[in-house]
C-alpha cells in the first residue's frame, strides 16, 4: 500500500486558484475510487498549484497515477506544468510534482501532505521541503516519508519523466496512528518555517506575498477526510501573555 500525490500548476494564473477549477477536481476524484484508490482527495491548495493524494496498492500505483494526471489535463485552466511531462527522460520539462511513501494496510489511511508555492523563491524552495522531509523522519508514529526533493531528472510511476526543475514540491508523511497526527505535523510545520521567507498559509490562500518568498500548506488526509491543518496550529501559535 502506498499514499502517492501528484501536484501540479493548472491554474490560469500565477497567485491564486479558482472556485471553479477546485469544484471540477473535487468532483471528478471520485473517479480514483471507481479505478481501485482506497481513498482520494484533493488535499492541497496552495497558490496556484493544486495536489490530488490517493492510497492504493502497489500494482494500482501506475493506472491511478495515469488518472491522475488525466483528471489535471482535463480540467486544466492552462497546461501549464503538464506540458513538462515526457516519455523521454532527455526531453523531460520542468513538471508536475510527485511524492510517494509506504503505507500499513492493517492501519487507517493517514496521511500529512506539504504542499509548496513559489513566487520567486525557487531558488530555496527545495531546501525548505527537504527540511520538512528531514523532521518527519525518524519521529515516532510516522511510517515512511517520501523521498528527499534533488535535481535530477525524475521518473513518475505510470505518468512519464519530469526534469529536476520542478519548483512546488510536495511532501507525503504516512502516520501509524491519529494520535500522531499533531506532533508529527508541529514538527513539519516548524521545520519549515524556521527558514527564511517561508510562510504557512490556509489552505486554497493565494500567494499574495513579497516576490521571493515560499508559501505551504499542511493538511491531514485521514481516511478520506481532509483536515487543514494551518486552521489549528493558527490557534496554538497564539502567545499567552503574562
Amino acid at each position: 500500500m502506498k499514499a502517492v500525490a501528484i501536484g501540479a500548476d493548472i491554474s490560469i494564473n500565477d497567485v491564486n486558484c479558482s472556485k471553479q477549477l477546485i469544484y471540477n477536481l473535487e468532483k471528478d476524484v471520485s473517479t480514483l475510487m471507481d479505478i481501485g484508490a482506497e481513498k482520494a482527495a484533493l488535499t492541497n491548495i496552495t497558490g496556484d498549484d493544486v495536489v490530488i493524494t490517493a492510497f492504493v496498492e502497489d500494482n494500482l500505483v501506475k493506472k491511478v497515477n495515469r488518472e491522475i494526471v488525466k483528471i489535471l489535463i482535463e480540467n486544466a485552466e492552462d497546461i501549464g506544468d503538464i506540458a513538462g511531462i515526457s516519455s523521454d527522460p532527455k526531453k523531460a520539462g520542468e513538471g508536475i510534482s510527485y511524492a510517494e511513501a509506504k503505507a500499513r494496510k492493517d492501519r487507517y489511511h493517514d496521511a500529512i501532505i506539504v504542499s509548496f508555492d513559489t513566487y520567486g523563491g525557487e531558488s530555496i524552495v527545495n531546501k525548505v521541503a527537504n527540511s520538512v522531509i528531514s523532521a518527519a523522519e525518524g519521529m515516532e508514529g510516522v511510517t515512511d516519508v517520501s523521498q528527499k526533493i534533488n535535481s535530477n531528472v525524475k521518473n513518475i510511476p505510470g505518468v512519464g519523466y519530469v526534469s529536476g526543475n520542478t519548483d512546488d514540491p510536495v511532501v507525503v508523511a504516512t502516520i501509524e496512528d491519529m494520535k500522531n497526527i499533531g506532533t508529527v505535523a508541529g514538527a513539519m510545520i516548524g521545520a519549515a518555517i524556521g527558514n527564511e521567507n517561508v510562510y504557512l498559509v490556509k489552505r486554497a490562500s493565494p500567494s499574495y506575498v513579497i516576490p521571493g518568498s515560499v508559501i505551504f500548506t499542511i493538511t491531514a488526509f485521514m481516511n478520506g477526510n481532509v483536515i487543514d491543518l494551518a486552521v489549528p496550529f493558527e490557534h496554538r501559535f497564539k502567545l499567552l501573555k503574562p
